[in-house]
């Protein structure tokens, strides 16, 4: 018998090799099934996105103007430098190139691009560097060629050109940070927000809607041609009811001072000027502010970064006691004729409260009480009227509640109460700190802007209106004093006897052709030191010093006007606010 010769497959071998031919043929159509079928359109988007790349084009942010129609932001054109992280092949050396390019640090550039690799899509740039200088822009043009993934992109840059002056209403614009990104999906890692003022408040009004372009790019991700397939839509250009000229005017006469003044019309709640000083440069934000000078802000103290005219909080002195003289009038809590004996100290118990002229005003009734800023008689009447009455009163006439004006983080104040006290202090109230409120000082804290506005109630009929500062725009109510024609005619009549009669304490606003109406504050920032009583302010240590408060309208034909000043630390009222609303009306009126 013949032998099968042993070097020839067997039957069941060769079937094996078929079998496995098969199923790798088989594994290869569904590769290719999973590859062109199911994710076939991804791997379109990717072949055409190594092809085709979408951009974003920057819109112009909207202009914001003054009443006159000058411009207090606006935009100029700026290039930025972006890295598209797909097209770049080396991201440590493009990094440190655009470092020597640009004289950024190599740690601040790695910082903006780990910030905006979980941010931006890896086909779309990572702004580096938000603005960059002329001097530098061609230099770096001529270069990007040998660097794949660098990209010159171009966008408007906002520009304020009447910093610090403005600072407070406008606010600025900066780099949006990872809680702004989260609350805006329509804002992008690198994009600049509005922060602060009214550049925060009006935000997206002004910010505009981005356009779109197609780029198409080669192999190494160089930009061959682009096509636009959505314009940019500018952002809404807003008027504002600030009166430019005035408000430099004020910056002015302030000179050195810290504080802040707001002039507004009674009858609409415009405000014409809003003034907090010192103030900062909106410009440095713009392109990212360097550590050394937010440090520098944030060290100052005398805190440029903050508001004054809606953000802080002072003891209104003795400006609050025509909130208690109408608190008076409206419970009908005393005559207006009947006399107070004042012999310059009253008696609570053991304690004993000065007035500020130490051998007293004598008898005075209501009106003469205001005038000569009395501190007796209002102790006496806010025994009268209790903690509660006057508590309540207060904030039904505007105070510790927001005045609704369009600018962010404005503050409530405080008008205490006995369960405040308790809450906050863990103490009981006592008929000492009655007294204090009555002469508003002890807890009791408001602002200009509120100060402004009870003004112009007094003046309007008693409407609490809420200060504006975008022109044409119609009066909104949000309150009104519970005070008849008659009682508010008689606030005005004592506020204009303060300025025009003997003793009055707002002498120093008196004019001939022109009616004023004033009320001096003298806040007690904390209580002096025995060696400092009776000195001149200019003795006393400036944080010592009190604050100094003055209130009031003019009138002068149709002109209509209010206006409230605090000079933190100014010393008195009349002798430190007291010149500068003077020349302001000195200003309106001539």
């Amino acid at each position: 018998m013949i032998g099968s010769d042993p070097r020839e497959p067997s039957s069941k071998g060769y079937k094996l090799l078929q079998v496995l031919v098969l199923a790798l043929f088989c594994l290869v159509l569904l590769r290719l099934w999973h590859l062109q079928v199911l994710q076939g359109e991804e791997y379109v988007d990717k072949a055409r996105q190594n092809l085709m790349r979408e951009r974003s084009i920057y819109p112009l942010r909207g202009a914001i103007r003054a009443r006159n129609g000058e411009i207090l932001a606006e935009n100029k054109p700026a290039y930025a430098l972006g890295l598209v992280r797909e097209d770049c092949n080396n991201i440590e050396a493009a990094l440190s190139r655009v470092s020597d390019w640009t004289g950024i640090s190599l740690q601040k550039l790695e910082k903006r691009y780990n910030k905006g690799k979980s941010q931006v899509d890896p086909f779309k740039p990572i702004i580096l560097v938000q603005s960059l200088p002329f001097s530098q822009l061609a230099r770096i043009e001529t270069r990007l060629m040998s660097w794949a993934g660098l990209q010159i992109i171009s966008r408007p840059k906002r520009h304020y050109p009447q910093t610090p002056v403005f600072s407070h209403v406008l606010g600025y614009v900066a780099q949006a940070n990872q809680q702004e990104l989260r609350n805006h999906p329509q804002v992008q890692s690198g994009d600049n927000i509005g922060k602060r003022g009214l550049e925060q408040a009006l935000d997206n009004r002004l910010r505009g809607e981005k356009g779109r372009e197609i780029l198409e790019v080669d192999a190494q991700g160089r930009v061959l041609k682009e096509r636009v397939i959505a314009r940019p839509e500018s952002g809404e250009t807003v008027r504002l009811t600030i009166d430019a000229d005035l408000q430099r005017f004020i910056w002015r006469e302030m000179d050195k001072q810290a504080g802040a003044v707001v002039v507004m019309r009674p009858h609409n709640g415009n405000v014409l000027a809003l003034v907090s000083k010192p103030g900062y440069d909106g410009n440095a934000f713009v392109e990212g502010i360097s550590e050394q000078k937010w440090h520098k802000l944030l060290s100052n103290r005398r805190d440029p970064l903050r508001n004054r005219a809606v953000q802080s909080t002072y003891p209104p002195g003795s400006v609050f006691k025509l909130v208690i003289a109408s608190a008076a009038l409206s419970r009908k809590a005393v005559p207006l004729d009947k006399q107070l004996h004042c012999p310059g100290f009253y008696r609570l118990g053991n304690r004993v409260f000065h007035c500020w002229k130490e051998e007293g005003h004598g008898d005075v009734a209501l009106k003469e009480a205001i005038k000569q800023s009395c501190d007796v008689y209002f102790y006496k009447l806010g025994e009268k009227l209790g903690i509660d009455a006057i508590s309540q009163y207060a904030r039904s006439n505007g105070f510790h509640q927001e005045t609704g004006i369009l600018l962010p983080d404005e503050n409530q104040g405080l008008i205490p109460g006995r369960e405040w006290k308790k809450r906050h202090i863990g103490r009981s109230w006592q008929g000492g700190d009655t007294l204090n409120t009555a002469i508003g000082q002890g807890y009791t804290l408001v602002t200009p802007i509120q100060m402004a506005r009870y003004v112009a109630a007094l003046l309007n009929g008693g409407y609490l209106l809420r200060p504006n500062l975008l022109a044409r725009k119609e009066p909104k109510q949000r309150g009104r004093l519970p005070l008849s024609g008659e009682e508010l005619n008689f606030l005005l009549r004592s506020m204009r006897a303060t300025v025009e009669e003997p003793h009055g304490t707002a002498w120093r606003l008196r004019t001939r052709d022109a009616v004023i109406g004033g009320k001096t504050g003298t806040a007690q920032v904390i209580k002096l030191k025995d060696k400092f009583l009776d000195q001149e302010t200019e003795v006393i240590p400036y944080k010592y010093r009190d604050h100094a408060w003055m209130v009031s309208y003019g009138i002068k034909g149709q002109k209509k006007y209010v206006v409230a000043a605090l000079i933190e630390h100014g010393g008195h009222g009349s002798s430190a606010a007291g010149p500068l609303v003077k020349s302001i009306y000195d200003y309106l009126f001539h």
